[in-house]
């Protein structure tokens, strides 16, 4: 991962954690009902995740008590705006961009002493079946501070009106509590520390939940995508609900994702687009087998791309060059087919969200496609750094090179 650092497209906006903030940090842990990490530094992101801490505990989802029951943690206004890099929830940001909003300035007052504990709380204590998913709606996000600093300041008026009180301000117990009180706590009394509990309501979205689950509810029918094979053969054993039920490997998916007007794919189109130029470069890549340059230099000169593609066997050609020889073949006669031409999983990753879909869907849909057939690097990286990350791994040196290329040209 080295390069992906040295070019920032790493958690590179993870904020640095050290000294008192760790402390307020394991409070926060400790508050939440999770063990505190022994590091004495480590880094976190918008919602408060660490990879070192994940590490350390051996548990990616450290934050969370199963699936239905995911925490969030702020320790400094440093995080409002930051990503989130590895959400339970696609819309993990957008909460976390509505509780900077509405309680920005709070947020700032309370983390130059405390911290704070985040549950979201979607009135699901635990799931039992697959298709709980569906109950999915509101999430509640309600706020906790560490040290009980709001029953603090509560104690400490109730400390400041019993000095007020008659003679009290003569003393001296009075006066060692309210000393006390304020060197442990500091002055409290003129600061708003009430977080009111915020709603977030969710529509289409990605869970971590049974290994990953989409459930798409904002269309003709609610369609759900497993991308575990067990939960899948689980979840279509229900006779209850009135959703369509996919496991992501399933051709036919994408075939219902077009009946309802969720992706499209137009070839004639899509050859003219850098994202077929980088799917069409990927496929001649994973086709190499011993090459005399570099694969970054293969991929980036014309001339020495049809020098291999000539290389490799015919029907290796064919997968890379299967969508312009169909279209070529078919501007001839249209008694071709699709599916006798193009490779399935090119043909996929060709298609892209409906026009008519609003941001938040397209990002979502992506995402559901980067899943389907990742082979777009670009779009593996922007819409599913993790899987990326894991793909980077298996990559030659060289390749890696040209996809830190591909990404860094287009940020």
């Amino acid at each position: 991962m080295d390069k992906l650092k040295q070019a920032n497209l790493y958690r590179s906006e993870l904020i640095p954690v050290s000294g008192k903030l760790v402390e307020r940090y394991n409070k926060c842990l400790k508050t939440l009902g999770f063990k505190q990490t022994k590091l004495k530094s480590f880094s976190i992101d918008g919602v408060g995740w660490s990879p070192e801490v994940a590490e350390e505990k051996k548990d990616v989802q450290y934050l969370n008590h199963g699936d239905a029951n995911p925490h969030g943690i702020i320790i400094s206004p440093l995080q409002k705006g930051k990503p989130v890099y590895l959400p339970f929830h696609s819309f993990d940001r957008e909460m976390m961009q509505h509780i900077f909003r509405t309680h920005g300035r709070k947020i700032n007052d309370i983390t130059r002493d405390s911290a704070i504990c985040i549950d979201f709380d979607q009135d699901i204590d635990v799931f039992y079946e697959p298709l709980d998913i569906l109950k999915y709606d509101d999430v509640s996000i309600t706020f906790r501070l560490i040290d009980n600093l709001g029953e603090k300041q509560k104690e400490q008026l109730r400390l400041v009106d019993k000095f007020r009180t008659g003679n009290n301000f003569i003393d001296e117990n009075i006066h060692q509590e309210l000393l006390d009180s304020a060197k442990t706590y500091g002055d409290l009394r003129n600061r708003d520390l009430n977080l009111h509990p915020l709603h977030f309501t969710t529509g289409s979205f990605y869970t971590r939940a049974f290994d990953g689950v989409y459930l798409l509810r904002d269309f003709i029918k609610p369609i759900v995508v497993f991308e575990s094979k067990e939960a899948y053969k689980e979840a279509i054993k229900d006779t209850v609900h009135d959703v369509l039920i996919y496991h992501i490997s399933q051709p036919e998916l994408v075939h219902k994702l077009k009946d309802h007007i969720i992706i499209e794919c137009d070839l004639e189109y899509m050859v003219k687009t850098p994202n077929y130029e980088r799917i069409k470069k990927f496929e001649l890549y994973r086709s190499l087998k011993e090459t005399e340059h570099p694969i970054k230099e293969i991929l980036n000169s014309k001339p020495l791309f049809k020098s291999y593609l000539n290389k490799i066997d015919i029907k290796a050609r064919k997968q890379v060059m299967g969508v312009e020889l169909y279209l070529d073949k078919l501007e001839r006669s249209n008694a071709y087919k699709i599916e006798d031409m193009v490779d399935q999983s090119m043909y996929f990753a060709l298609h892209h969200p409906h026009s008519s879909l609003s941001a938040e869907h397209r990002d979502l849909i992506h995402k559901l496609l980067v899943n389907i057939s990742p082979k777009d690097v670009l779009f593996l990286y922007w819409y599913d750094k993790e899987q990326f990350y894991n793909s980077y791994d298996t990559w030659d040196d060289s390749f890696r090179d040209w996809v830190i290329e591909t990404i860094s040209n287009n940020i």
